[in-house]
């Protein structure tokens, strides 16, 4: 993020001539890189080493010293140590304009832009587990649950066959197939589903999982609901009338528990921390915000989070970094929420 003159005035009282910054080139929360052109016929030059133009040390010192004033104006007082979140909501799935229903899948991503210009991205979706444990066995998946073109059906038996062979989908279905879905978004949990590690400052890792649990009241879905984006309208009627909140729940795993099998849960004894508090308070369409722009890559991780061996990490950032360069080729659609519908 850079700063041209106006943003710059706006930010320091400082003007014309003793205004020793043109622009600001890149600023973050521990850093400033700010620039600065010299016109060799300035009268500071005249006399100062005659010949060879050298800009007086006091002035190098005062360019400094503005360029720090207005890192110190960009930084937000956070004696809460609250950090700014952006999140996206949207139906798991893939089909951009999907009719939204009691059982669609729905997944909230976030993105947490720390202190220190590090960030965290995580993406989750309202389900507890995972229906298949490898990026392999996910595509079988796929292909099988997918309706033949043909005939607009699944072919049951072979997925079956796929969930014969596979016990871990079959405990996974079976899971599934008993967990409530809430109304809409903000009452729903979401789940993060893959295993991380915290490291500490020795070295030390601790296998976590995490999700989040709303603070608004959980209700039933509605299947007798028709509006095609019914879930995003009360969503975003939600909002406006006050903030959202979820806690921030770490699943600290023990040894043994496995950490690459995303189609199970750990045992639920497992101690539980609540870390924090995710308060959502405005919404905007992807029209206007930048949520369009941002990969929620799960490898994208501050110090101190490291990824585990489970193998769909590694494919669900590819993926992500795929579909992110074949979206920018194409040029962009007006989203399904429209901004007008978000700003009612």
């Amino acid at each position: 993020m850079g700063m041209n003159r106006e943003e710059i005035e706006r930010l320091i009282p400082h003007r014309p001539p003793f205004l020793w910054i043109d622009e600001v080139v890149e600023i973050s929360p521990t850093n400033v890189h700010a620039r600065k052109s010299l016109d060799p016929d300035l009268d500071v030059f005249a006399g100062h080493y005659p010949g060879f133009p050298v800009l007086p040390g006091v002035l190098v010192c005062e360019a400094a010293l503005q360029a720090g004033a207005l890192l110190i104006a960009t930084l937000e007082p956070n004696p809460d140590n609250r950090v700014p979140v952006v999140g996206r909501f949207a139906l798991a799935g893939g089909q951009p304009f999907q009719a939204d229903t009691a059982g669609a899948v729905r997944s909230l991503a976030l993105r947490f832009t720390l202190p220190d210009g590090e960030e965290w991205r995580t993406g989750m979706i309202n389900i507890p587990v995972f229906p298949v444990n490898t990026p392999q066995n996910f595509h079988e998946f796929l292909v099988l649950t997918s309706p033949d073109p043909h005939t607009g059906k699944v072919d049951s038996a072979a997925v079956g066959a796929f969930v014969a062979k596979h016990p871990e989908t079959a405990a996974a279905l079976k899971i599934l197939g008993s967990h409530p879905f809430t109304s809409g978004f903000a009452d729903s949990p979401y789940y993060g589903l893959n295993a991380f590690r915290f490291v500490n400052a020795n070295g030390e890792s601790t296998p976590v999982r995490w999700w989040i649990k709303p603070d608004q009241t959980s209700e039933a879905g509605n299947a007798a609901t028709t509006d095609k984006n019914y879930l995003f309208d009360a969503l975003i009627t939600q909002i406006h009338s006050q903030p959202l909140h979820w806690h921030l729940i770490l699943i600290v795993g023990q040894p043994g528990d496995p950490t690459a099998e995303a189609a199970s849960s750990w045992p639920e004894d497992r101690k539980q921390i609540d870390v924090g508090t995710i308060t959502i308070d405005t919404i905007e369409s992807e029209d206007t915000s930048p949520i369009r722009d941002i990969t929620f890559d799960p490898l994208v991780l501050p110090a101190g989070i490291s990824p585990s061996d489970d193998p769909l990490l590694n494919a669900r950032s590819a993926a992500y970094s795929q579909s992110f360069r074949r979206r920018e080729g194409e040029q962009k659609s007006p989203s399904a929420i429209s901004t007008e519908e978000v700003g009612k």
